[in-house]
C-alpha cells in the first residue's frame, strides 16, 4: 500500500499497480487502438487514391496523431483515467493526492506514452516502471500521476469457533477493559488458525495468549479449563457485550419519555379534574344525597365555580 496525504492531510491507502498488470492493460489498448487505424488507414487509402503524394501523407500523419495519440487521451480524459485495457485489468490512473486526473495529466502521459511506448517499443517504460517504487513511466512522473488498482481481492474472514457450551457465561463479571485491541486480534487469529497449527505449538501459543489475558484481567481461568476453551470463551463474552452495547436503546430514553408523558397527562388531568387510564385510581368521592327534581340545588353548576359531584361523579378538586 502507498501512503498519499491529500490537501486535507487525509492519508490515503492506495496499491500502485505493478508492471505485469500495467503490460496486460496497455497491451490491450494497443491491440484495440492498432486495430482501429489499421481500418480507417485502409478506408483512408480508397478514399484518398485520387490525392497527390504530398496529401496522402498528410493524411497519414493526421490519422496517426488522431488515433493512435489523440484517441488514449480523449479515452482517458472522459473516462477519468481508466482506458479499455486498465478497466479490463481493474486499474485506474489517479493523481499523486488521489482525485481524478484531467486533460492536461492525460495529455502529458500520451505524449510520453508516443515516445517510451510507441518508438522504443514500451522499453524505455519498462526499465522505468522497474526503477520506480511505485511503478510509474515517465509520463506518470512528468505529469504528476499513479496507476492504482480498483479491484482489491478482500481477504477471506474467517468465524471464530464458539466456546464449550459448559463455559458459556462464565465470564461475565470478568473485567475486560485493560485488554488491548492488539492480543484480541492475536487471540482472534489464533482461534481462527487453531486447527491448521501443530498440536504441540498450537498448546504453547495458546498458554502463552492465556498468561497475557489473564495478567490483563487479574482473574485466572476456572480450574481444569484448557487455554483454548478459556480464550475461546472470553473472546465469546467480549462479542456478547459488544452485541448488546450495538443493540442496546439509548440510555435515558425510555426513563425521559416515560416520565414526559406520564407527568405531562397527569399533569393534564389534575387540571382538569379528569380521570387518566393507567395514571393511578381517582380520588374517591363521598355519594351526593338524593335531590329532588324541584330543588335549587340541582346538577346546575354555580356561575364559576367547580362542576358538581352529581355532574362528573367525582368530587371537584380542592
Amino acid at each position: 500500500m502507498s501512503g498519499l496525504v491529500t490537501g486535507d492531510a487525509v492519508v490515503l491507502g492506495l496499491q500502485p499497480a505493478r508492471l505485469p498488470s500495467r503490460a496486460l492493460a496497455v497491451l490491450i489498448d494497443l491491440v484495440v487502438v492498432w486495430a482501429a487505424y489499421l481500418l480507417i488507414t485502409l478506408g483512408l487509402a480508397v478514399a484518398t487514391a485520387s490525392l497527390d503524394e504530398a496529401a496522402v501523407a498528410a493524411v497519414s500523419v493526421a490519422s496517426f496523431l488522431l488515433i493512435l495519440v489523440g484517441a488514449p487521451i480523449a479515452v482517458e480524459t472522459l473516462s477519468h483515467g481508466r482506458s479499455l485495457g486498465k478497466l479490463a485489468c481493474g486499474l485506474r490512473v489517479v493523481r499523486d493526492d488521489g482525485g481524478p486526473i484531467r486533460f492536461r495529466h492525460a495529455l502529458v502521459r500520451g505524449a510520453m506514452g508516443v515516445v517510451e511506448i510507441l518508438m522504443t517499443f514500451g522499453v524505455v517504460a519498462c526499465i522505468a516502471s522497474l526503477v520506480s517504487e511505485r511503478g510509474r513511466r515517465l509520463g506518470d512522473v512528468f505529469a504528476g500521476t499513479l496507476v492504482v488498482r480498483e479491484r482489491i481481492p478482500t481477504a477471506r474472514v474467517l468465524a471464530v469457533p464458539p466456546p464449550p457450551p459448559w463455559l458459556v457465561g462464565r465470564f461475565a463479571g470478568l473485567d475486560l477493559s485493560a485488554v488491548p485491541e492488539a492480543l484480541w486480534l492475536e487471540i482472534r487469529q489464533y482461534l481462527t488458525r487453531a486447527r491448521e497449527l501443530d498440536p504441540a505449538v498450537g498448546r504453547r501459543l495458546a498458554e502463552r495468549l492465556a498468561d497475557e489475558l489473564v495478567a490483563r484481567t487479574g482473574a485466572p481461568p476456572p480450574p481444569g479449563v484448557p487455554a483454548e476453551a478459556y480464550l475461546a470463551g472470553v473472546v465469546a463474552e467480549r462479542q456478547a457485550r459488544d452485541a448488546r452495547r450495538a443493540f442496546a436503546p439509548p440510555s435515558g430514553a425510555g426513563a425521559v419519555g416515560g416520565a414526559g408523558a406520564v407527568g405531562g397527562v397527569g399533569a393534564l388531568g389534575g387540571s382538569w379534574g379528569m380521570p387518566v387510564a393507567g395514571v393511578g385510581p381517582p380520588a374517591a368521592a363521598s355519594p351526593a344525597p338524593p335531590t329532588s327534581p324541584s330543588s335549587p340545588a340541582s346538577s346546575v353548576a354555580p356561575p364559576g365555580g367547580p362542576p358538581p359531584a352529581s355532574a362528573t361523579g367525582f368530587a371537584p378538586p380542592a
